[in-house]
């Protein structure tokens, strides 16, 4: 069990503690949840960065990594419909883009194909970041001058969702044709 795993695994011991705390009705309970939030998804980056650099990747690190993602995204995505900071529609259309290109990947992947990021996944994961902090920390600072910067964000994230998610469909399309 090398460190970028034992860092998967913290990113995802550490999603119910966020989930906990976010919706707790206890004082800074939501401030708590959300700094909890940006270091799980730091460690997404560290992991990945501590991975590459000193060759090691793993067979487990490469399921477990994305699942720990997409997790933490769909943990944080749920909470934020709970609070009425998005509506479930824009959950719903991050979500199934997750599933539509991870089972995209498995079925590649049965086929020896790797399918890698692409730009316009890093964007969307890059955008429904940004969105995700800024609507757990209620928009702040911006919420002090009343720029609605958290909602522009996640229509950004949510616009470079579908636009990645087609991409990923278009440029392997091959894959489908395989199935017949």
């Amino acid at each position: 069990m090398n460190l970028p795993n034992k860092l998967t695994i913290l990113r995802m011991i550490m999603i119910p503690f966020f989930m906990y705390f976010f919706l707790s009705d206890m004082e800074y309970g939501r401030i708590i949840g959300a700094v909890i939030f940006v270091i799980a998804s730091f460690t997404d980056t560290l992991d990945g960065y501590i991975a590459r650099k000193y060759n090691l990747i793993t067979v487990f690190g490469k399921f477990m990594d994305p699942l720990a993602d997409k997790l933490l995204v769909s943990a944080a995505l749920i909470c934020l419909v709970e609070t009425g900071h998005i509506s479930s529609g824009v959950a719903i259309i991050i979500i199934a883009r997750e599933f539509a290109v991870t089972g995209l990947r498995v079925l590649a992947a049965s086929d020896g194909i790797v399918i890698a990021a692409s730009w316009w996944g890093k964007i969307k994961t890059v955008t429904q970041m940004v969105a995700i902090v800024s609507m757990l920390f209620d928009n702040y600072p911006f919420s002090l001058v009343g720029f609605p910067f958290s909602d522009i964000a996640m229509y950004l994230a949510v616009a470079f969702t579908i636009i990645s998610g087609i991409d990923y469909f278009r440029l392997n399309k091959e894959v489908f044709s395989q199935l017949s």
